[in-house]
This record gives structure tokens, C-alpha cells and sequence, in this order.
């Protein structure tokens, strides 16, 4: 556990290579890897990328030169290491993107050699173990190839992307931060060698038993990997890291070409070669201190030592077993030549048999002749006996030849299948090619016959091209023969142009000296143009500077104190002028290129000292009207524009300053005093005109559903006062309930009304232009409407959640009756809001009147249904005073006239509270309370409602249930009158800018009147 620690601990350095050196010895010596990833669960791989990089190349460096078996024992570990990869690849990290595609090469290299366990993880592979492994099944040979091409996209991937980041963040290959990224990179080219060689005879293994044209995508693949191997080791060979590391070696300069066989020949398998020396840092970067003493390395040491030891036994064992297999080799074709001697033995041990089965049985037969003989019998005996005994060692000699016969046979056997699949392949083979080039054949035979037809073709059109030749020719003789007598009538013609040219160039040089002395008049008049029309611009600038400082003068004239301007207006008159800077500018520019016309830049100075001065004007004004602070701030703002102004004209007048003139500090005071005047701005003005349409259809629609709700809840409401109630109580409720539900439904048919009514004016009054244009144009209608339609969904709200505290007893009957009187003053409202756009004579106007007339009857309907419920009430639960006695009476008496002067105090205090909360209303608002102008009044009484609201005698209930938000009315602003109005503009105030005031202004008298006509009924 200390090993890895010691490894992997320091952050930005690679791993510690004594340290992991230990790890690996510690593999060997317990025949796996069980131990280290029992530690190596424990590590916090997943709060620290750098961690997890440096725990990635430790477990590739495990896997190479670790035990066999710790590819065996990494195998349970897969799902972590692409767990780790998974989590550092979602997060930004600068390591996290290289640890994930780390991970996944150790999981697909993980998964490689457990699949191929005759190919070791450190790619070391003998070529005969590499051939056998390949020369089984072509299958298995083209799923290889394709996980080896896998396995090669991933190391290149990796390489690709640490080069990537350590050239985004500029880290040198010299730095600590550079070498903890580039160490991973020596264990990648490791493997990226050998796996090329194993591509190579792959490709060529399956270019050599499957049809080309099913190999386009390897050979595709093959050539990109190629590219980017070559680019990988040019890259990492130019830097001074891998110099003292590792031999990187050298590609070849184009891929193989797969589809020639013999270009396997010319294959060279790169190796690569590692120094195992690394750059060496200060020790005190790589030491550790644990707390507790100091870390013990004999152990290490030893195994270090025997390590060493072992490697030349290695190496010699290696050597060794290669020399056996050359052994095995020869004995193997040894045994092939014994197997040709032992056949030719045995044939002759057959022959001989046979001549000895033939002459033991001519020795029998002359034995059964001559048994009478007994010399001749017993030497025949003695014969036969002799020639038994050479039998049967000639038998056993047969037997012993049989049995190796068999064995080579076998071997024999075994060799022709192989030999015989292989031959049948290359049959396979030859039949595709002989087939394609039948096919060749085939497509050349039809080309010869069509080209055979084209050239007959060729000589029958060749023939008649010769005819034309010739006829040709004869025109050609005669032409020559034109030509001969055109070419005497051109000379002569050619003559006669000389000298016409001649003549024609005396001309021209009178004509040029005419010329030069036009063009000397034409540039004196051009300069004394030029002269004339800076002239013009003086004086235009001359006359701006009058302007501008008569309009600083009327900022300072006493009299202009009690001028008062709006900030709409203000609004206006510096969005114009910011519009008139850059066309001023534009002119600026447009002049300086053509001098000769200053027309556009008289116009432009003409325009801008007008609204410059109109600005500064009105922003006195509006000054005049706002808060302390924010008046001063404006003035300033207005007398910093017009020294800015008059700067900047005194440039324009000047030649000298002329080029150099810029308004950029006009701009910047003009767009400040905009910025004040939109702050200036009453609440609710800061909405974007073009989003007035918009507004008004959706507040119109939020309306009339908020009333269509309202109307289904009041039968939910009477559902529910009916199952409740009984008696006087029930037929209160419905009396009450159903007057409620009427006006609601009269309150539906005027808004449709006034929707209805609202889109005829937009219609007819709009033009040829947009909706949108016509709301923006007429913002302060809008606005009106807008505000009246608020105030109808409002009271139509207000109602029903009245109604419903009064059906379960939580309310009372006044709510009702101010519910009522509101709803009525903003019926009047949306009514009035209506009238000010619409014609006389306008069908759906008369509509919109009588339902506001019948508005207004419901709600008289429910003010007498609630108060005639009210009485029934009352009625019922009427006070009997027959039981006391006078003294009980008298003392009742003075209890009542004591509770009646409470409620008198109450009654006073409850008014003046009222009429604060009306004046903060109104302030809220953005305009003071004052008492509105009479002719004001006069000009608006026929659209005042006929019924006026009772001031509320308890709290509103809460709307939090509702989406609509309440009224916010507009109140009427007054200015004081001016003794000489100030002409600020030239432009004429639009007819629908005026309505839109007027509007305003209209509902602002109404809710002054609502408010004082509902006093009296108090006293």
C-alpha cells in the first residue's frame, strides 16, 4: 500500500518509478496481482483527476511487466476502470477527458489478451506463435484484425488528445506538468509497435484468402491509423522527454499495399527500444513524509537485485528455446527422410518375405518328397529351422516397420489436409480471379466490337470529310485570290488613313491644350465651390450656436421656471436627437469625401441645433416637475449638452478642426438625459410600446375568462348555498346569488362589446399601417384601456369572492354593495376608455352603451337584493325589549347612545383614513392629488358611471387566489399654467396622443368624482 502511495502520490509528477518498480517485483513474487488491487480500491480515485491519470498508467505499467496472472486478476476490475473513466469524462477537468479515454485503452487492452491469451500484454509475441495464432480461421483472423484496429484508434486517441491540451495550455515537455502527461506516452508507443506488426500480417493474411473489395473499410481504417502512428512518432521524436527515454522508430513513407502479396517481403517489423532512464528532478520533490519514520526498502532492494539477476537467464532461456525450435525443425525433416527410407525398406522387406514364404515351401515340399533320406531331411531341417528363425525376425522387423508407418502416415495425413484446405483456398481464389478476369475479357471483347463499329463509323464520316477537304481547297484558292485584290485595296485604304490620322492628331492636340485650360477653370470654380459651400456651413453653424444658446438662455430665464414638460415628451425629443447625431454623423463623413456639396451636412446641422435646443428645452422643463435630486442632475445633464454642442459646432466651423470634429460627447450627455427621462417616467410607462397590442389582447382576454370563471363559480356558489342553507337564509342567498350571477353575465356582454368596439377602432384608425404601430403610436389610449379593462376583471374578482364569504357567513352585506359601486365606476371607465377613439354614429359604440346601462341596472340590482336581504336578516332576529324593566331599558339606552359615539369617531377617523389612502393612491401613481380643472370636468361628464362607489367600511379581501392584479388607475396630473407657453418643437402633438391624454385624464376625474360623491352618504 505504501508502493502505490509513494507512486502515485505527488500531484503534476509521474508516477515514481522505484516505487512501481517494487510493485511489479511484488507481482512476481506472489504470482499475481490480488494485492495491489485489494489496496488499490482504497485510493480516492474520484476526487482527484491527476490521481486517477497517474493510477492509470501505473496499472498499464502492471499490466506489461507485471505477473502473467495479473491480466488474470485485473479482470474483476474492469467495470471499475470504466466506471472511473465514465465519471472523470462528464466532468470538466483538464485531466478528466484524458483519464476517461485512458480508461477505456486499459479496458479494450484488458479485454484484447484475455480474448488472445497466446499474445501477452507486452505485445511480445514470437512470429511462429503469431502465425499459428492466425492461421486457424479466417473468421477468427478478420475478428482480430478488427480488434486490434480498436485497439490502436484507442492509444492514438490518447496520444492525440494529451498533445492537444498541452498545446492549448502552452505546457512544455520540459515541466514537471508536461512529463506527468507525456510519461503514459512511452508505455503507448510500446504498444502502438508492435500492434502495427500485428495489422500488417493480419491485412495480409486476409487480403490473401477473402476478396479485396470486402476489405476497403480495413484497408481505409489501416491508411488513417497509419497517418496518425507517422504523425504520433515524429511528434514525440522531436521532443527532448522521449529523446532519453525510448528509440522510437522509423515508418516507412507509404503503407503496404495489401493487394500485392509480395509486398509482405518488404515489411519491417519496428521495434522499440527503452533507455528505462527518466529526467531527474530535486529528491526532496519525490520524498514523502508520513509522520512516523522513514520508509524501509531492503526488501525492495533484494528483489531488485534478483530481478537483475534473472534477466540475463532470461535472455538465455529465450535464446535457448529458439535454438530448440530450429532443432525440432531439422529432426522434423529428418523424420520426414526416415519416413521415405523406412517405406523403401519396408518394400523391400515385402520382397524378401515373399522370397523366403517361397522357399520355405519348396523346402517343405522336398522335405514330404525326400523324407526317406534322412541326410537330405535332416540338412533340409536344419534349413527350414534356419530359415523359421529368419522369419521371424524379419516378421518382428515388418511389425516394428508397420508401426512407424502408421505414425508417419498419420503425420502424413494430417500435413496433405492442411496442405489440401490451403490448395483449395487457392483454387477458391484462382476461380474468383479467373472469373473477374473472364469478366475483363468479356467487358475489353465488348469495347474492341464497339470500338471496331466507331471506327467504321469514323471512315465513312473520314470519307466524307476528305470530299469536303477538296471541295474546301477550291474555296480556298478562290479566297486567296479575294484576298490578293483586298489586300491592294487595303493599302491603298490604309493610305488614306495615315493621313487622316495624321489630320485627326493635329485636331487632338488643340483639343488637349483646350482641354488643360478647361480643366484649370474647372478646378479654380471647383475650390471657390468648395470656398461658397464651407461658407454656407459657417454660417448654418453660426446660426445652430444662436439656437443652441438661446435655448441655454431660456433654461436660464426666470420666466421659463414655471414651463413644465413631461418626461414622454422629453423622451421623444432626445430619441430624435440622438437619431439626428447620426445623421449628422453620416453627413460629417459624406462631406469630407466630396467637399464640392454640403447640402447634406446644412440639413443635418439644421435639424440637430433645432432638437438639441428642443431637448435642452424640455429637459429644464421636466426638471421643473421632478424630485431635488433628480432635477438638478437633469439641469446639469442639459447645460453639459449644450457646451458639448457648442464645442462641437465650433470644430464644424473651423477647416482646421473640421476632419477631427466628433459628436461622440453629445451623444453621451443626450443619451444620459434620456436615461433620467425614462427614470422620470410614471410607473407602468416603462412598458415597450411594441408590446402595447400585445397587452391590450391579452389583458381583453384575461378579462372576459376571468368573468366566464366568475359566472360558473356563482352557480357553484348557489349549488352550495341551497344544500347549506334553509329558510330566510337560502332565499337571501339565491336572491342575492342569482343578481350576482345577472351582472356577471351583463359584465361578460360588455366586454365583448368592448372588445368588439376596440378592434373597429384599431381597424379604422390604424391606415396602412400595423396593430402594433397603431397602439405604439396611440401608447397613452392604450394605457387607458388597458387600466380599464384591469379594473372590470378586478371588481368582476372582487365580486364573486364577496359573495362567496357572504353565502358560508365569513363576509358581510357592505362588500357586496362597494363590490357593486366599483364595478359600475370601472364599467364607466372602460366605457369612456372606448369613446374617445370611436365615431358618433358607431353601431357597436351604442352596443357598448347599453350594456354598459345594463351593467349598471344589475349592479343597482344587487345593491337592493343585498340590502333587502340585509333588512330580512335584521328582521328576523329583531330585539324584544318586553321582558325589561325601565331601569334595565334606560341603562340599555345609555350603552347604545355611548356604542353610537364610538361608532360616530369611527365613522370620522375611518373617512379621513379613506381619503389618505385615496390621496397615497393617487401618488403611488407618480402624480400628486390636486382638485381637477372644471372644464375638464365639464368636457367628460356625459362618460361619468350614473352610479359612484361608497367608500369600503372594511378591508378588500386578499386576491392571492387570483392571477389578475388590481387596477392601477392613472390620476390626472396638472401643471401649473405658464404665462408664455414655450414653443419647443415645431412638430405638431398627434390627434391620438392627445385622446390618449385626454383619456387619462378623463379617468382620473371620475375616480375624483366617485371619491367626493360618496361622501355624503356618510353624514
Amino acid at each position: 500500500m505504501l508502493c502505490i502511495i509513494f507512486a502515485i502520490y505527488h500531484l503534476d509528477l509521474y508516477i515514481v518509478l522505484n516505487f512501481c518498480t517494487d510493485i511489479i517485483l511484488g507481482t512476481h513474487k506472489e504470482g499475481g496481482a490480488v494485492t495491489f488491487w485489494s489496496h488499490a480500491v482504497s485510493l480516492p480515485l474520484s476526487s482527484n483527476a491527476i490521481l486517477s491519470w497517474k493510477f492509470c498508467h501505473m496499472v498499464h505499467k502492471l499490466l506489461r511487466d507485471g505477473h502473467p496472472n495479473t491480466l488474470r486478476d485485473s479482470r474483476g476490475h474492469i467495470a471499475s476502470i470504466r466506471q472511473m473513466g465514465t465519471l472523470w469524462g462528464n466532468l470538466h477537468d483538464r485531466y478528466g477527458h484524458i483519464v476517461a479515454l485512458y480508461a477505456k485503452l486499459l479496458c479494450i487492452k484488458i479485454d484484447f489478451h484475455l480474448k488472445h491469451l497466446e499474445i501477452p500484454p507486452n505485445l511480445e509475441t514470437p512470429e511462429q506463435v503469431l502465425d499459428k495464432a492466425i492461421a486457424i480461421d479466417i473468421n477468427t483472423v478478420f475478428d482480430m484484425t478488427g480488434e486490434v484496429l480498436e485497439y490502436t484508434e484507442a492509444a492514438l486517441k490518447l496520444q492525440e488528445t494529451v498533445f492537444r491540451q498541452m498545446e492549448s495550455s502552452s505546457t512544455s515537455s520540459t515541466t514537471p506538468v508536461g512529463q506527468c502527461r507525456l510519461a503514459p506516452l512511452v508505455l503507448v508507443i510500446q504498444d502502438c509497435g508492435p500492434l502495427y506488426h500485428f495489422l500488417v500480417k493480419l491485412l495480409f493474411k486476409l487480403h490473401s484468402r477473402t476478396p479485396v473489395d470486402s476489405l476497403l473499410g480495413h484497408r481505409e481504417r489501416f491508411r488513417e491509423q497509419f497517418n496518425g502512428l507517422t504523425q504520433f512518432f515524429e511528434r514525440a521524436r522531436g521532443m527532448e522527454f522521449f529523446k532519453s527515454i525510448i528509440q522510437i522508430p522509423d515508418l516507412p513513407d507509404e503503407p503496404p499495399n495489401f493487394l500485392r502479396a509480395a509486398s509482405f517481403a518488404d515489411h519491417v517489423k519496428p521495434v522499440v527500444v527503452q533507455n528505462e532512464t527518466y529526467p531527474d528532478f530535486d529528491e526532496t520533490d519525490t520524498q514523502l513524509d508520513f509522520g512516523e519514520g522513514n520508509y524501509q526498502m531492503t526488501e525492495a532492494d533484494t528483489l531488485r537485485k534478483e530481478l537483475e539477476v534473472v534477466k540475463p537467464e532470461l535472455e538465455f532461456i529465450k535464446v535457448e528455446a529458439q535454438r530448440a525450435v530450429v532443432q525440432l525443425k531439422s529432426q522434423v525433416n529428418l523424420l520426414e527422410s526416415e519416413l521415405e527410407d523406412q517405406r523403401t525398406h519396408k518394400q523391400m522387406a515385402l520382397v524378401e518375405n515373399e522370397r523366403l514364404r517361397m522357399e520355405v515351401e519348396n523346402l517343405r515340399a522336398q522335405t514330404a518328397v525326400a523324407a526317406s533320406i534322412q541326410a537330405t531331411a535332416e540338412d533340409a531341417g536344419s534349413r527350414a529351422q534356419t530359415a523359421q528363425i529368419h522369419f521371424t525376425r524379419l516378421k518382428e522387423k515388418h511389425a516394428e516397420l508397420v508401426s512407424r508407418h502408421a505414425d508417419l502416415m498419420r503425420k502424413v495425413k494430417t500435413i496433405f489436409v492442411h496442405m489440401t484446405n490451403e490448395l483449395f483456398s487457392e483454387i477458391e481464389r484462382l476461380k474468383q480471379e479467373l472469373a473477374s478476369e473472364r469478366a475483363e475479357i468479356s467487358q475489353v471483347h465488348n469495347a474492341l466490337q464497339s470500338k471496331e463499329k466507331a471506327g467504321d463509323e469514323l471512315s465513312s464520316v473520314l470519307v466524307g470529310l476528305q470530299a469536303e477537304k477538296e471541295k474546301l481547297l477550291r474555296t480556298v484558292k478562290d479566297q486567296e485570290a479575294e484576298i490578293t485584290s483586298l489586300r491592294q485595296a487595303a493599302h491603298l485604304h490604309q493610305t488614306i488613313l495615315q493621313q487622316e490620322r495624321d489630320r485627326h492628331q493635329r485636331e487632338m492636340t488643340a483639343l488637349q491644350n483646350q482641354l488643360q485650360e478647361k480643366v484649370r477653370k474647372t478646378r479654380d470654380c471647383g475650390q471657390k465651390l468648395q470656398d461658397e459651400q464651407f461658407s454656407l456651413l459657417q454660417c448654418a453653424v453660426v446660426e445652430a450656436e444662436g439656437i443652441v444658446l438661446d435655448a441655454v438662455a431660456k433654461v436660464d430665464d426666470p420666466l421659463h421656471v414655471r414651463c413644465i414638460s413631461t418626461p414622454d415628451y422629453l423622451i421623444n425629443r432626445a430619441e430624435l436627437t440622438l437619431a439626428s447625431i447620426d445623421k449628422m454623423q453620416k453627413s460629417h463623413v459624406s462631406y469630407l469625401r466630396n467637399m464640392d456639396d454640403a447640402s447634406g451636412l446644412l440639413r443635418s446641422v439644421t435639424q440637430f441645433s433645432h432638437l438639441i435646443a428642443d431637448t435642452i428645452v424640455n429637459g429644464a422643463g421636466t426638471a421643473h416637475s421632478a424630485p431635488t435630486d433628480q432635477a438638478d442632475r437633469l439641469t446639469d445633464n442639459c447645460r453639459d449638452c449644450a457646451t458639448h454642442c457648442l464645442q462641437y459646432l465650433k470644430e464644424l466651423k473651423l477647416k482646421a478642426t473640421l476632419p477631427r470634429a466628433d459628436a461622440t460627447a453629445v451623444r453621451f450627455v443626450v443619451q444620459r438625459i434620456l436615461n433620467q427621462g425614462q427614470d422620470l417616467r410614471p410607473r407602468g410607462a416603462d412598458v415597450q410600446k411594441e408590446e402595447l397590442a400585445d397587452m391590450v389582447d391579452k389583458e381583453m382576454t384575461a378579462t372576459s375568462s376571468a368573468i366566464e370563471d366568475a359566472v360558473l363559480r356563482m352557480d357553484e356558489i348557489l349549488s352550495l348555498a341551497r344544500r347549506d342553507s334553509s329558510g330566510v337564509k337560502l332565499e337571501v342567498n339565491q336572491s342575492i346569488i342569482g343578481s350576482c350571477s345577472d351582472l356577471m353575465k351583463a359584465i361578460h356582454m360588455l366586454v365583448t362589446s368592448a372588445t368588439d368596439l376596440q378592434r373597429d377602432i384599431v381597424e379604422s384608425g390604424r391606415g396602412a399601417g400595423s396593430v402594433k404601430d397603431f397602439y405604439a403610436k396611440n401608447s397613452c389610449w392604450t394605457e387607458g384601456l388597458i387600466s380599464a379593462s384591469k379594473a372590470v376583471g378586478w371588481g368582476a374578482t372582487q365580486m364573486l369572492e364577496s359573495a362567496d364569504k357572504v353565502v358560508t357567513d365569513r363576509g358581510k352585506y357592505e362588500e357586496l354593495i362597494v363590490c357593486s359601486h366599483e364595478i359600475a365606476a370601472s364599467t364607466a371607465q372602460l366605457v369612456a376608455a372606448s369613446k374617445v377613439k370611436a365615431d358618433r354614429g358607431n353601431k357597436k359604440l351604442q352596443t357598448l352603451q347599453q350594456a354598459s346601462r345594463h351593467v349598471n341596472d344589475m349592479a343597482a340590482v344587487v345593491v337592493s337584493s343585498t340590502k333587502s336581504g340585509q333588512m330580512q336578516i335584521e328582521n328576523k332576529n329583531s330585539m324584544d325589549f318586553s321582558s325589561m324593566s325601565l331601569i334595565k331599558l334606560k341603562t340599555e339606552e345609555m350603552d347604545s347612545q355611548v356604542k353610537v359615539l364610538e361608532l360616530e369617531k369611527q365613522l370620522e377617523n375611518e373617512r379621513i383614513r379613506l381619503g389618505e389612502l385615496r390621496k397615497k393612491h393617487y401618488e403611488m401613481g407618480g402624480i400628486p392629488m390636486d382638485s381637477p380643472p372644471e372644464s375638464a370636468v365639464n368636457s367628460f361628464d356625459s362618460s361619468l358611471p350614473t352610479v359612484f362607489p361608497d367608500p369600503p367600511t372594511m378591508e378588500l379581501p386578499s386576491l392571492d387566489t387570483f392571477t389578475l392584479d388590481p387596477p392601477r388607475f392613472e390620476p390626472l396630473r396638472q401643471e401649473p399654467p405658464a404665462p408664455e407657453p414655450a414653443k419647443t418643437s415645431s412638430k405638431r402633438t398627434s390627434i391620438f396622443h392627445k385622446s390618449g391624454s385626454i383619456l387619462k385624464n378623463a379617468v382620473s376625474i371620475q375616480r375624483h368624482c366617485s371619491f367626493w360623491a360618496t361622501l355624503p352618504v356618510f353624514q
